[in-house]
């Protein structure tokens, strides 16, 4: 089926600069777009599964574009594009967006001559696009994300097996898109899930982590303590590592062991769900102390024990006092007269237990306490955020760091405070999407990010950013470590790697890289390069007569010569010694062209040079010879072949001369 009216009702072309009619958005565009976002596929990495349907597509057309389309609110981007620089255009002015507005291929054969498109910017300058045809994409609920497309700037008729060849190629786009799309629906079942679950687990590690009880995990097989909080390490005098190398019978007073065992037993055998019991432990110095115990079962999804949940209370205490308490009731029943001086052990007894109490009440603030020092006087910069995303906490390092001190950053958003501009509507759009779902790119993952400080200085940081949801109200908690001369160290040693100490120019290495890439833009753009090797005539007697020092002035102003002498596109190697190479490209050079470039190359360098001898300056002057290999946008040779070529020809340039340069036109 073609875009083109019947030629009864066939209008006029209108001229030129006529703004291309707007195509009917859909009718339920807020699902579509909600669908093609959560697909994932928009602003990303170039994939094999569709690269080579686009690639197929194009071969079988024999058209110039190919373009797997997704057409976002304002925007149509490029999952894929053969022909095609741009990875995106606007909406307005697309085909695609017609396309997706009709249950039909939409064939375009001649764009000048269909109203719709004939005043398009894209059809009266840019991509002078004269043909086009596009198959619908649609989700397995039928909204239309995009289409597979060719494109041609010459117009021109679509044969029937054409047509059905690119719906067979959309149909496999659509295919992966289906596959796609079941992936989101289970993977949003997953997140809920799995936000559902990180609350809990963030209110469970809260209790775990400040409960005044001991609360430890043992393994349902071997007994052994899999962790254990600090109120349980309190308690029974060990530390956390001494605990992993130990089981529960270990630890556990001998005569209470076969009771243990026996509900042990029943957990796992499923007769009880949980149990609790008073028991004794031995602590780490020998004693004994007893404990409340309350112990559960965890397993996994096949049923499969996989360990205890034991919540531990200390009632040492309470057993001495029940103990004096049933020492006071007999002494009461037998002396009567005894009473007053009982009554006032017991206060004495009382007294000490509130005094415990209170002790222990005091060691959980001064823990508080601990944790708040050792976040405000951490090496990295500690920051606090609500779940606004404004600032509630900012320690001495953050002060450091980014030059704010914490008054001046509390209650303000990290937009106003760190983030750099061209930043910030990511990241509002990060900590809304956040919200909405539980998820984002940034939370519970290390990355490296830019960043400024108050005087508008820029700086990268590492960022670990954590996030807590407590009764219902969620916080972060950000660590950020100033990373600049890290990067600044990796970023010069990238740079050495692939330059000449000496004259500062591109090195070997560099140019074994840079061959391929220029042949790959050669094959992409379809004009050749050349490539021109020169070495230098005379130079072995200047650094013979002159001395290495002046050698290598010399080199340093040769270096200049041939950089200042081509054009910011082209480049310049030292390969070795007194060996350079230049490499043209960016335009279609012929060998003529090659020539004319060699030969201005051969006297800018045949230009006298100053080099300082101790405190006076001598003239010398050297010649070049260059070899030149042309490379064209349909030669198979490999950049090697291509050097080696360049090599041999400067040689020929010697032999026949100093100052030479091979091939000759022929």
């Amino acid at each position: 089926m073609t875009a083109s009216l019947p030629p009864s009702t066939t209008p006029s072309t209108p001229p030129a600069g006529t703004p291309a009619p707007k195509a009917a958005p859909s009718s339920d565009e807020g699902g579509r777009l909600a669908l093609l976002h959560a697909l994932q596929l928009l602003d990303s990495a170039p994939e094999p599964v569709f690269d080579r349907v686009t690639r197929v597509a194009s071969r079988l057309l024999d058209t110039p574009v190919t373009l797997f389309s997704l057409i976002d609110r304002d925007r149509q981007w490029f999952k894929s594009r053969v022909g095609l620089d741009v990875p995106e255009t606007p909406r307005n002015v697309s085909f695609c967006t017609h396309a997706i507005e009709q249950h039909e291929p939409l064939v375009v054969n001649d764009a000048l001559e269909d109203p719709r498109f004939a005043g398009n910017p894209l059809v009266r300058g840019g991509m002078k696009i004269r043909f086009y045809a596009g198959v619908p994409i649609r989700s397995l609920k039928g909204h239309a994300i995009g289409t597979l497309c060719a494109i041609d700037t010459r117009p021109r008729q679509l044969a029937p097996g054409e047509l059905a060849a690119l719906q067979d190629l959309a149909g496999i786009v659509a295919d992966e898109v289906h596959r796609r799309e079941q992936l989101v629906l289970a993977r949003g079942q997953l997140e809920a899930v799995d936000a559902a679950m990180r609350s809990t687990e963030a209110r469970l590690r809260s209790i775990f982590e400040l409960a005044s009880f001991g609360i430890a995990l043992i393994d349902a097989t071997s007994g052994n303590w899999l962790t254990v909080n600090a109120a349980a390490c309190a308690i029974l005098g060990y530390t956390e590592e001494q605990f992993r190398r130990l089981t529960f019978r270990q630890i556990t007073h001998p005569d209470d062991v076969p009771g243990d065992m026996a509900l042990v037993r029943d957990l796992l055998a499923g007769k009880i769900t949980q149990y609790e019991r008073q028991k004794r432990y031995l602590r780490h110095d020998g004693s004994a102390v007893w404990v409340h115990t309350n112990v559960s079962l965890k397993t996994d999804d096949t049923g499969r024990p996989e360990y205890f949940i034991v919540a531990v209370i200390d009632i040492d205490a309470r057993k001495a006092a029940e103990h004096e308490l049933a020492l006071l009731h007999a002494q009461l029943e037998a002396r009567v007269d005894d009473r007053t001086r009982a009554l006032v052990e017991a206060n004495r007894h009382l007294t000490e237990a509130i005094g415990r109490q209170q002790q222990a009440e005091a060691a959980l603030r001064a823990h508080e306490a601990e944790l708040s020092n050792i976040l405000e006087f951490a090496n990295d910069a500690y920051i606090g955020l609500d779940d606004s995303g404004r600032v509630i906490a900012w320690n001495r390092q953050a002060e450091r760091t980014f030059g704010w001190t914490a008054a001046e950053a509390g209650g303000r958003s990290l937009e106003q405070l760190i983030i750099p501009a061209e930043l910030r509507d990511r990241h509002t759009q990060g900590l809304a999407r956040y919200s909405a779902t539980g998820t984002g790119p940034v939370v519970g993952k290390r990355l490296e990010l830019p960043a400024r400080r108050k005087d508008g200085s820029t700086l990268t940081v590492e960022i670990r950013i954590h996030a807590t949801e407590i009764d219902g109200r969620r916080t972060f908690s950000a660590f950020l470590h100033d990373i600049s001369d890290r990067k600044q160290a990796e970023a010069q040693r990238e740079h050495d790697l692939r330059h000449d100490p000496l004259t500062g120019l591109l090195n070997r290495r560099a140019l074994e890289e840079l061959l391929p890439q220029a042949k790959a833009r050669s094959q992409r753009h379809g004009i050749g390069f050349a490539v021109l090797f020169i070495d230098l005539d005379g130079f072995k007697a200047v650094n013979d007569r002159f001395g290495h020092d002046a050698g290598d002035a010399l080199l340093c102003e040769v270096g200049r010569r041939l950089r200042g002498s081509v054009r910011q596109n082209d480049n310049v190697v030292r390969l070795a010694g007194d060996e350079f190479v230049v490499v043209l490209e960016g335009q279609p050079y012929t060998l003529a062209e090659a020539r004319t470039v060699a030969a201005k190359l051969i006297a800018a360098l045949a230009e006298p040079v100053g080099v300082a001898m101790g405190e006076s300056m001598e003239t010398v002057q050297v010649g070049a010879s260059i070899g030149i290999a042309m490379h064209g946008a349909g030669d198979a040779a490999e950049p090697a072949e291509l050097l080696r070529e360049a090599d041999r020809q400067m040689y020929l340039a010697k032999e026949a001369g100093r100052g030479g340069i091979r091939p000759v036109e022929g």
